[in-house]
Parts: C-alpha cells; sequence; structure tokens
C-alpha cells in the first residue's frame, strides 16, 4: 500500500470549558491570552495580520491570520505547512472550544529535519497539555 498519496488526518481535539464563549475568545484570540497558555507571540485579530509564534528552542515561526470570525472561529498558518483553527461554541454559559491542527502531509519534513508523521504524534499529545492550560486559564 502506498502511504505517500494519504495525508494525514487534522488533529482535532475537543473539550467543554466552564466559561463564558467571550472570555474564551479572549483567551484565543488576543496576544496576551495566546501567551498565557500556548507561546509567545506578536498576534493581532487582523484578517491578513503576519505575526510570530515564540516557540523557544525551535525558534520563532512566521504566522499569518487567514480566518476571523469572533468569537467563533479563527484560522491561521503556522510555519511553511501548518494551518491552526480555534472553533468555539456556546453551551448554557459554557463553551465547547475544537482546535484543528491541519497540513499534515507523510512526503514532508519540518523546518528542524523531522517526518510530519513523527511529529503529529508529538503534538497531538502536546495539544492535551495545552488544552489542560487553556481551561486552567478560562476557568480560573
Amino acid at each position: 500500500m502506498n502511504h505517500s498519496n494519504e495525508a494525514l488526518p487534522d488533529i482535532r481535539q475537543t473539550l467543554v470549558l466552564n466559561a463564558p464563549i467571550r472570555k474564551v475568545w479572549d483567551a484565543v484570540a488576543t496576544a496576551e491570552g495566546i501567551a498565557a497558555w500556548f507561546m509567545p507571540n506578536t498576534f493581532e485579530p487582523r484578517l491578513g495580520y503576519e505575526f510570530i509564534l515564540k516557540a523557544g528552542p525551535f525558534g520563532d515561526s512566521p504566522c499569518q491570520v487567514t480566518e476571523l470570525d469572533p468569537p467563533r472561529r479563527l484560522s491561521f498558518t503556522w510555519g511553511k505547512d501548518w494551518t491552526l483553527t480555534f472553533e468555539l461554541a456556546e453551551l448554557d454559559g459554557k463553551t465547547e472550544f475544537t482546535l484543528i491542527h491541519g497540513g499534515w502531509d507523510p512526503d514532508k519534513v519540518t523546518e528542524f529535519g523531522e517526518t510530519h508523521a513523527l511529529v503529529r504524534d508529538r503534538m497531538a499529545q502536546g495539544w492535551g497539555g495545552l488544552q489542560k492550560s487553556l481551561a486552567a486559564y478560562v476557568e480560573g
């Protein structure tokens, strides 16, 4: 079976946060909010805006806002291959938050010479930890 024609699926993780949608939106769509649970950045919520995610030892990743629909949806490119999307939905005073990390390609390697397949597994676990950080931030 030839795997090179099969895209790796998006990482898609959903959790329900015990916080109103506006509070969650501020946590995922402002520079201060993103820095609190994810990483330092120069984000501004403007369509087409180019910003940097500061990934510590991995250096600065260039990003660009590609979709902005407050307080429901934010998408941006991350580095050379990836797209991150944050989707929010109101649920009786709580917020359902879905994170979608797309752009995985079995034939590609990252800027650091690792295959997408390898990095995808690590990132899928990493997002679980980050979602705990997000929950602590908006529910605290």
